[in-house]
């Protein structure tokens, strides 16, 4: 096995890692900041007043990126799988 292979595949899946987790990162630190502003405001101090709502919002976001989320990873995994047919030969 090749080491510039191993290196590529990190290199890739390092990515799609980061590329597939920031909708969801983004999605919840966005509302986060919008409920301390909220809570800053109002002096209201409920924990579950900040959690709830950024469940919510990373649920929709995985619903609505859902589909190009899997056809990413399949493509990823494709890929890998090629790999793998290379190194066999």
């Amino acid at each position: 096995m090749d080491e510039a292979i191993v290196l590529d595949i990190f290199k890739q899946a390092i990515y799609n890692i980061l590329l597939f987790s920031a909708p969801m990162l983004l999605g919840a630190l966005s509302m986060g900041l919008i409920i301390a502003i909220f809570q800053a405001t109002t002096q209201i101090q409920e924990q579950t007043l900040a959690f709830v709502p950024k469940v919510l919002v990373v649920f929709l976001t995985i619903i609505f990126i859902g589909p190009w989320l899997l056809s990413s990873l399949v493509e990823f995994t494709e890929s890998i799988f090629g790999y793998m047919d290379i190194i066999t030969r």
